[in-house]
């Protein structure tokens, strides 16, 4: 709690580690140029202490990954808000995309990195491994970074992240919404152990239906999970040229869906 009772999120790194400095220098660069509702805000920073410390607003209601995969009773998580959910996490990736004064990769797209708020409004988070690229640039050559689960397959091949390495993290997270299922499944199966794997599978013999989360199958119109699957396939496409962009994404899933909402990067206060 700071002096005027305002509660915040205090980051800092366990331990005095070179890399992990570098880091968060990266973090407070990277979100220092970002202003969108769906981002987490920064508040300020502290990198003269043994080590680092991050100061952010408060996000109340934890990870979207403790709602789809910890039951939770007293708040389930609708299909609607599901949508919604995809929603806000599409309109901040199709911000960084192509409409942030610089555009910026975020490298890390998962479940735990989406935040809720006090009104289960989505909020991206943990910006450590993001980049920034210029406008003229397709991709970034670079170490590996990511969770297992999420990262574009292309990427771990060619060591290349584009634009379209997010849009397949997104996928999974996606993948997770409507089917209830951890991005790294227990199966005896080696070809249906990664949920994407699994998912493209059903997808592509007709069994969508039998995989669905209970909630999403009773609370869904089939047209519009039909909807969200196919996208969340092309989403998973193992040739990033053919994935959509997230500003097609956003469109999209707006489109068709209920829950129709303008997404901020049409605004006019969206640069700067």
């Amino acid at each position: 709690m700071l002096a005027d009772g305002k509660i915040v999120a205090i980051k800092k790194s366990k331990v005095v580690d070179e890399s992990q400095v570098e880091e968060f220098i990266n973090e407070v660069v990277i979100i220092s140029q970002i202003n969108h509702r769906n981002v987490v805000q920064l508040l300020g920073c502290c990198l003269e202490t043994e080590v680092p410390i991050l100061v952010y607003e408060y996000i109340s209601n934890g990870t979207l990954f403790h709602y789809i995969h910890d039951e939770n009773e007293e708040f389930p998580i609708t299909w609607e808000l599901r949508l919604r959910i995809a929603l806000d996490v599409t309109d901040a990736l199709s911000y960084l995309h192509s409409a942030a004064s610089i555009p910026i990769y975020h490298r890390d797209i998962k479940s735990t990195n989406i935040l809720l708020d006090d009104k289960y409004r989505a909020k991206v988070s943990d910006f450590g491994t993001s980049r920034s690229v210029t406008i003229d640039q397709t991709h970034l050559t670079t170490q590996v970074h990511g969770t297992f689960g999420y990262v574009d397959p292309e990427y771990f091949q060619s060591s290349q992240f584009t634009d379209k390495s997010d849009v397949y993290s997104f996928g999974v997270v996606l993948a997770e919404l409507l089917t209830g299922q951890r991005p790294i499944l227990s199966t005896e199966f080696a070809e249906d152990r990664s949920l994407a794997s699994y998912f493209l599978r059903a997808m592509k013999e007709n069994r969508l239906f039998d995989i669905l989360d209970v909630r999403v199958s009773k609370e869904g119109e089939n047209e519009e999970i039909m909807n969200v699957a196919n996208l969340t396939r092309r989403c998973l496409n193992l040739n990033g040229k053919k994935r959509p962009t997230m500003r097609e994404v956003a469109i999209e899933l707006a489109g068709n869906t209920r829950a129709q909402v303008e997404p901020q990067w049409c605004s006019k206060t969206t640069r700067g």
